[in-house]
């Protein structure tokens, strides 16, 4: 299970912790973006003892006896002397003390992320929704409009960026004062994910492969489902003004829109399929002509992708539903339209980073999740709406080029591939139609209000998504929080488990008519205090989750050389399956700069909550399958009910 975002949990008694700053750009003699890196601690590696005595604890409340006893029976046999715990665990020592390792993870994210064989659109690619529509723009030869426009400030931000990052002048991110990892920030310009089999790889800059930052100058832009490189960088590095962009993107408008890409020869729509059926499309297609490679190049060294959508949505469901996968819910001939039934808008899922702009200026973007984090996503864009455009613009050095000619990418495609197009586009949409998704918004139940009320803010709102839960479907569910970890060396995310003993009584003190208010109040601090103490625990490194889950990788890669041939039971205890099983699977994007975020659900009975907790209000964006959906409108209807109940609760006290 693959949880696209990142969050920072306060303690109980304390707000989250404050959004990552980034003053503006330093002079060369203060501290360089990767300075701090390798002053950072190293990920700890928890003892098998403790990860071990922490997982039964962590699954107990969700388990019967008889669960926990079979669980705590495999675990007894897993981390004996003799078991197969203290050899896969000495390997993992022996491998985070080897040469060029940065953390014992290193290898646990490739696998997680590259290793998993399904679709990564809609199921792991998550979107940001930043706030406000441009105001309307006349589209003619001297203006090119609000979309065009709203595009280029986007792009001309995003290069200033670039432009400071290359020469390691992002000052490193701090959260209460403690330096960030940055390591994932060079991730963000010219990578994409390729696939493969068994394991998907990613072509990225700052490798051996691609030594130094990315040395392109082009994106590639998306309309009508015509693919287009435009160059945004002049021959010296410099970018392009505003204007130029502007211009540039309004011409690949004016370009696409008379001849609309057939469906059947939208190469983008092979991205959506799972990971082997597109691995194995894309060897036929390099190979079916040179020209295919050539457009593969363009695509894949771009900087980053932008979609100009032909639509405009009616309202921010229709607008989260596009930015997650392309189209608007409620049948299979959804999406774009683009000349053929059952088509989404064009999306090239793998790239790292897509802007993707409507009609009327309304923008957002989808992120591919395995090198990307929430949170390095988040500072991306806190630096990209920190000023104007223009002054970003001015700050990167951008001049005229002259006027910049969008380059059509085309590829040459034969009967079998333009039928794996077609079938790719209406197998996806189809999938899209089959996820049903909400967005709802809670004015008064920020977190500022959460603050006067003398809780964390986070806490808060899960105590509430647990007894709406409950209310809804009549049981407390395996519940999965992600918790950022970059204050250690090459820190990513560690995996928080929502339910705990104190969240069981506060949902029975909150459901017992006989319990008075002083009661259910007591229950609810309890409970937010152990919600704040658990992710106190992912914080410093001390969570099981990700150490057994990296044990049973080692046993996959390494079991037959050390003694362990076979899985462990372990991985099929019901402690095991029933505490990863989720059926609320949540993160938060704590920032100011988005309206709503979202992301796919994890399994067939999930719902995937995906909450901005904004100074004043709360803005959620649900998503579950639709054979289950009518457990998330449930649970959507109870939730304000709940969230007003505990502001009442905790306002009388």
């Amino acid at each position: 299970m693959l949880r696209p975002m990142t969050v920072q949990t306060g303690s109980p008694s304390a707000p989250p912790a404050p959004e990552p700053t980034r003053p503006p750009a330093p002079e060369p003699s203060a501290v360089g973006t990767f300075d701090l890196e390798d002053s950072l601690p190293r990920v700890p590696l928890p003892s098998l003892e403790d990860s071990c005595a922490r997982f039964l604890a962590w699954c107990a409340p969700l388990l019967t006896p008889a669960e926990l006893a079979e669980t705590e029976a495999a675990v007894e046999r897993f981390r004996a002397p003799d078991g197969p715990g203290p050899a896969l665990h000495a390997a993992l020592v022996r491998y985070e003390a080897s040469e060029g390792v940065h953390s014992w993870l290193d290898e646990f994210w490739l696998d997680r992320y590259l290793g998993r064989r399904d679709r990564i659109a809609l199921n792991a690619n998550y979107f940001f929704l930043f706030p406000g529509v441009p105001e309307p723009a006349p589209n003619t030869p001297d203006t090119p409009g609000a979309q065009a426009q709203r595009a280029a400030e986007l792009v001309a931000a995003a290069l200033d960026f670039k432009i400071h990052l290359d020469a390691e002048r992002v000052p490193p991110e701090r959260r209460r004062g403690q330096a960030q990892s940055m390591v994932r920030d060079r991730y963000l310009f010219s990578t994409t994910r390729i696939p493969g089999i068994p394991r998907d790889t990613v072509r990225a800059p700052y490798t051996e492969q691609w030594p130094g930052p990315s040395d392109a100058r082009h994106i590639v832009v998306f309309r009508a489902g015509r693919p287009f490189r435009l160059d945004v960088l002049g021959p010296d590095g410099t970018p392009r003004t505003i204007e130029e962009l502007a211009a540039g993107l309004a011409a690949v408008i004016a370009a696409a829109d008379p001849a609309p890409l057939p469906l059947s020869e939208q190469v983008s729509q092979l991205t959506t399929l799972a990971r082997p059926a597109w691995a194995e499309r894309r060897a036929y297609l390099r190979a079916h002509d040179p020209a295919n490679a050539a457009a593969l190049e363009d695509i894949e060294r771009a900087l980053l992708c932008v979609c100009l959508d032909e639509a405009t949505p009616a309202d921010s469901l229709e607008t989260c539903d596009r930015l997650l996968h392309g189209g608007p819910t409620g049948g299979p001939t959804g999406g774009s339209g683009v000349n053929g039934a059952g088509g989404t808008a064009a999306r090239w899922y793998d790239k790292a980073v897509t802007f993707v702009v409507f009609a009327d200026g309304q923008a957002g973007i989808n992120i591919e999740h395995c090198e990307l984090d929430g949170a390095t996503v988040l500072g991306f864009l806190d630096e990209l709406f920190s000023a104007p455009a223009a002054d970003l613009s001015a700050r990167s050095g951008a001049r005229s080029h002259g006027p910049v000619t969008p380059e059509p990418i085309t590829f040459v495609l034969d009967d079998a591939l333009r039928a794996d197009v077609r079938a790719a586009a209406e197998s996806f949409a189809a999938f899209g139609a089959d996820t049903d998704s909400l967005t709802l918004s809670f004015p008064g139940h920020g977190a500022n209000r959460a603050k006067s009320l003398k809780i964390s803010p986070d806490a808060l709102t899960q105590l509430a998504y647990q007894l709406a839960h409950h209310r809804a479907k009549g049981l407390v569910g395996a519940t999965y929080e992600s918790i950022a970890t970059r204050g250690w060396h090459w820190g990513r995310t560690e995996a928080m488990r929502v339910v705990t003993p104190e969240v069981l009584a506060f949902v029975a003190a909150m459901e017992d008519p006989a319990a008075d208010a002083s009661a259910r109040r007591a229950a609810l601090r309890a409970a937010a205090a152990a919600h704040g103490a658990r992710a106190g625990e992912c914080q410093r490194g001390e969570a099981p989750e990700q150490h057994l889950w990296e044990l049973e990788f080692v046993q996959r890669r390494h079991g037959d050389a050390l003694g362990v041939p076979d899985p462990s039971p372990l991985y099929g205890t019901p402690g095991w399956r029933i505490s990863r099983e989720d059926y609320l699977s949540t993160s938060s994007a704590p920032s100011t700069k988005v309206e709503f975020f979202g992301f796919g659900s994890t399994s067939g009975r999930c719902i995937g909550v995906a909450y901005v907790l904004l100074p004043d209000r709360l803005n959620i964006y649900l998503s579950t399958p639709g054979p289950v959906a009518a457990g998330m409108h449930a649970f959507a209807e109870r939730l304000g009910e709940a969230l007003a109940e505990l502001d009442a609760l905790l306002a009388a006290d």
